[in-house]
């Protein structure tokens, strides 16, 4: 199922998608197969991720990097506000986030080469720049890797679905796709997570009992898979996340008060946030919000009056009741797209291409500062005024916040070794 289509006309696959194998919930099983977690790192500061992704590129210069004294065909209609951070300003169009500006960071001048959507987005998603010859893991498998989540609930969850996988670390590490957003004021289920119709919970154990009989016939046939061994923990675990109360209630927003739910708005970003902050408080490491429509060459004004009122709301809510939860200084928050729009608007369709040179990150959580903007752009919006922020210092930094040391190094399973990120460098000013 395709996440979105963008002007180059590639679509966007989940990795991995749950519940496609069976109606009874036997696609969480082959998920939990192929999901353990990796080893704890006790020293961690942050313990988890909020990653937020504006799929197709959202444009820098008309959110939070304008240019009021470029010429007007750069800097748009859209004018600066003031924050709660002086000397800090952004768009007109997000009032909300001004005034809890003190809650995250800016990054301006983040730069990259890759102007292609799919190169653009293996590069955000991973931290590395994409080879032809080695397809790297997300920063969520990296994460489900390394740090160890309850034994009822995965270490990763995409909502609804995101585009890059686990690459060489192997399936084992990949999402588990919701497939779907939640909606205000509409119920909400995880196919595999609840039980659906008439199933009970003793219906689930009958029918892993006779898994577990089939599973021993392929183990006679199969002893040497790595795929087949150890299911009967991998069947166990998926009884303990169907069965689990804590499992089904993560999921279940409808948990919240009306009145919590009503204030992260009606958007898919702000209810999509409301489940994350749910799975993070329940032990899920790593959560992916995917969000689309922001491939922007036409009418880009018209289209950012109806896309970032969401984020606008969304963000700065999860960001108070990540804080009001206690949360905030154990969990990264991320929002970024592949690639930033171009500087100079095209008159004849009245929006902004693709333009890697330049893009915004926003960061937060985990034992980052915030309340500051780090780097900048040209005058224009072209590109760094002095030194690039890259991808690879984004994961880099993100990793660290976590207590992961971006230079460990894997084997691919023909025994190659791989550091997690090689070029990576620390974002000066971002930690204490």
């Amino acid at each position: 199922m395709a996440l979105h289509q963008f002007c180059d006309g590639v679509k966007r696959r989940d990795f991995l998608k749950v519940g496609a194998l069976t109606g009874l919930g036997l696609g969480l099983s082959n998920y939990l197969q192929l999901a353990q977690a990796g080893q704890v790192n006790k020293q961690a500061k942050g313990k988890a991720v909020i990653y937020i992704r504006l799929a197709g590129g959202p444009t820098h210069m008309d959110t939070f990097d304008l240019k009021p004294d470029a010429p007007e065909e750069y800097r748009g209609i859209l004018k600066p506000i003031k924050t709660n951070v002086s000397g800090m300003e952004i768009s007109e169009k997000l009032p909300l986030l001004a005034k809890v500006a003190d809650k995250y960071t800016i990054l301006r001048g983040v730069s990259h080469t890759l102007a292609a959507h799919e190169l653009g987005t293996k590069y955000t998603l991973t931290g590395n720049r994409p080879l032809p010859s080695l397809e790297y893991p997300a920063m969520g498998s990296i994460v489900a890797k390394e740090l160890p989540a309850p034994s009822d609930m995965p270490p990763y969850v995409a909502i609804p679905r995101v585009e890059q996988g686990a690459g060489y670390l192997g399936l084992q590490y990949g999402p588990l796709a919701t497939n779907s957003s939640p909606k205000l004021n509409e119920s909400y289920t995880v196919r595999g997570i609840s039980l659906m119709g008439s199933m009970t919970v003793e219906d689930v154990a009958r029918r892993d009992k006779l898994l577990a009989s089939v599973d021993s016939r392929f183990r006679s046939i199969e002893k040497s898979s790595d795929v087949l061994s150890g299911l009967d923990q991998f069947s166990e675990q998926a009884f303990n996340m169907i069965s689990s109360s804590r499992a089904r209630e993560a999921f279940d927003v409808s948990k919240e008060n009306k009145q919590l739910r009503e204030k992260f708005g009606d958007g898919e970003v702000g209810q999509s946030a409301l489940l994350a902050v749910r799975l993070i408080e329940a032990g899920v490491r790593f959560v992916t919000i995917s969000t689309g429509g922001w491939d922007m060459h036409t009418d880009i004004f018209g289209n950012l009056d109806k896309r970032l009122p969401g984020v606008d709301r969304g963000l700065s809510v999860l960001l108070e009741t990540l804080e009001e939860r206690g949360l905030l200084e154990s969990t990264a928050v991320v929002m970024q797209g592949e690639f930033g729009r171009t500087p100079k608007i095209n008159t004849t369709r009245g929006g902004r291409d693709h333009w890697p040179r330049a893009m915004f990150t926003i960061l937060s959580g985990a034992g980052m500062k915030t309340g500051q903007v780090i780097g900048a752009s040209d005058a224009r919006g072209e590109g760094p005024a002095s030194t690039a922020i890259s991808p690879d210092d984004i994961a880099t930094s993100i990793f660290h916040s976590l207590g992961i040391d971006s230079h460990t190094e894997y084997q691919t399973n023909t025994g190659r070794p791989i550091m997690i990120n090689r070029d990576g460098k620390l974002i000066p000013g971002l930690f204490a």
